[in-house]
């Protein structure tokens, strides 16, 4: 799975980075976060249309990690969907919906996996882009409505995301045998095309990355509590000789 990753280059980064034509959060910015965390508000890239506009537009919004299905009646199921299986996203009630209609990109400078040694031993990685750029994690984007705020509330709608995931290999599965999928740049426009709602062309557009294109190297178990955050927290480390598996 998916639960930890950082985040931390600077909003105008990222609306040059992918290109973004409308920045949907204008007076926000959120702080460079190395160990983002579940329920988290999180940086999102996805193209919508505007009110009384007639084609899409791609914008940057701030969305919260942990999706809530329209239908839930509870905000705090989000907790537990902070990841979608690429294996079963088209089907599941909870993502069929968002993978045909609400697909998004998530910035990321990289993510966080513990390699288990055994019960009580587990030793974090970092794992990045080898060339240092920027990593666009395939997500999935939600609309949920609090029934009992008026609608000029502003907080009335709750927007959250979730990760989608697949079989990490190679060295990478060494550590966790799971992965985001990333969407690579030639096929951005794509995936957030919000016309695009047949099944089988979203899927063909999930592609694994390749596995030497991620770097991975050992951390800090500093990042074990979500109370730490700072650039220290993705520095490498010199790990004991039993620890170095990659």
């Amino acid at each position: 799975m998916c639960g930890r990753y950082a985040s931390a280059r600077k909003k105008q980064e990222l609306l040059e980075e992918f290109r973004v034509e409308l920045d949907g959060e204008p007076g926000k910015e959120l702080r460079p976060d190395f160990n983002v965390a579940p329920t988290k508000e999180v940086y999102a890239v996805l193209s919508r249309v505007p009110k009384g506009e007639e084609r899409a537009v791609r914008q940057l919004r701030v969305v919260k990690w942990g999706l809530v299905p329209s239908w839930a009646k509870d905000p705090s199921i989000g907790s537990r969907m902070i990841n979608a299986r690429v294996e079963t996203v088209a089907e599941k009630p909870s993502y069929r919906k968002a993978f045909a209609q609400r697909r998004c990109l998530l910035p990321a400078d990289g993510y966080f996996e513990w390699y288990k040694f055994d019960e009580k031993r587990k030793q974090p990685y970092f794992i990045h882009p080898a060339d240092g750029g920027v990593m666009a994690m395939a997500g999935l984007y939600e609309f949920w409505r609090d029934r009992n705020k008026p609608d000029d509330d502003p907080t009335a709608w709750l927007v959250t995301c979730t990760v989608i995931t697949t079989t990490a290999k190679d060295k990478l599965g060494r550590i966790h045998d799971r992965m985001p999928m990333l969407i690579e740049r030639e096929r951005w426009s794509e995936w957030l095309d919000p016309e695009l709602t047949a099944t089988d062309d979203a899927q063909a557009l999930l592609v694994p990355a390749s596995p030497d294109r991620l770097e991975a190297y050992p951390v800090s178990t500093a990042v074990n509590s979500v109370r730490n955050n700072g650039p220290e927290l993705v520095e490498r480390i010199e790990p004991d000789d039993d620890k170095a598996i990659v």
